[in-house]
């Protein structure tokens, strides 16, 4: 799974002023990020209002991604839930043969057990034609995926073959690199710490802040990678004052705001998602011209 090292990023959906959906600025997306140097793209995760967009608009923007990419990178795609069934049915329905694996979110809203959790997952494996990677992202599910259980599933069902891991605690990330199977992957869901876990051993990132930046966030996860950690901490510290906006007043309202900036796309997002403020927009607009 080496085409999982390094930096994903999780594509927003642009939107025209009249909240539909911008097929060609998220196709100047897909380009800019690949110029910038990613490795790979996730299509139809938080940061793409997924939860906003209707099921011929989730096919819309597969259609859009796959046709920009013309197979440059490799693509994961969002397939997750609170309701198991629906999960699996998607998975057996839906053509998946564009796509090199799928991120799939722990169960939110339900706050399963670590025992419903397991057999949740124990499902989704089960049912999925591509390599599952799992999502731990305590914040938004209301209940957290514990290394034990990761652990299980990644020993008991080859085709889970890593996690997102959006806990925000470093320690937690370390236990799963300390205990993991040799080839599974701990890939940080977390802008700000992902140079700590990745020097710890983790495998990279699936980021946000790397859509915004794709050149110098991928770059320092490179040499992260590499152990080149004065460099790596260098880039780090060049951008970090930005993760904390874009998660200032919600995601991806702030990366949307870093694209209005680049003239990418409009910063249009969907209720109950709104815009910065004029406060937040100014900071991120003078730290971008800063930047480029």
């Amino acid at each position: 799974m080496q085409k999982f090292y390094g930096t994903g990023v999780a594509l927003v959906t642009p939107f025209k002023k009249d909240f539909s959906v911008d097929t060609e600025a998220l196709a100047k997306i897909v380009d800019f990020v690949t110029e910038g140097g990613v490795e790979y793209l996730v299509v139809l995760g938080t940061t793409a209002e997924t939860a906003t967009l209707t099921a011929e608009e989730k096919d819309l923007v597969i259609k859009t991604v796959i046709d920009a990419n013309k197979g440059r990178l490799p693509l994961v795609l969002g397939v997750g839930g609170n309701n198991t069934i629906k999960v699996v049915e998607e998975l057996k329905t839906r053509d998946l043969s564009s796509f090199d694996a799928v991120l799939s979110v722990s169960p939110y809203y339900n706050k399963p057990t670590q025992e419903g959790i397991y057999q949740h997952f124990k499902a989704v494996a089960e049912a999925s034609p591509v390599p599952v990677i799992l999502y731990n992202v305590p914040g938004r599910t209301a209940s957290n995926v514990l290394p034990a259980t990761i652990i299980r599933l990644a020993n008991d069902f080859s085709n889970i073959i890593g996690v997102k891991e959006a806990a925000g605690d470093i320690v937690q990330a370390m236990k799963l690199i300390q205990h993991k199977p040799k080839d599974f992957l701990v890939i940080s869901g977390d802008d700000m710490i992902t140079l700590p876990m990745v020097l710890a051993g983790g495998a990279g990132v699936i980021s946000v802040i790397g859509e915004g930046f794709p050149k110098e966030f991928s770059q320092m996860v490179r040499l992260g990678l590499e152990r080149k950690v004065e460099e790596a901490y260098a880039l780090h510290y060049k951008i970090s004052d930005s993760i904390d906006m874009i998660f200032e007043q919600g995601n991806p309202a702030g990366i949307k705001e870093i694209f209005k900036v680049l003239n990418l796309s409009e910063n249009t997002v969907r209720l109950p998602l709104v815009n910065v403020n004029e406060d937040l927009a100014s900071r991120i607009e003078t730290f971008v011209k800063k930047i480029s």
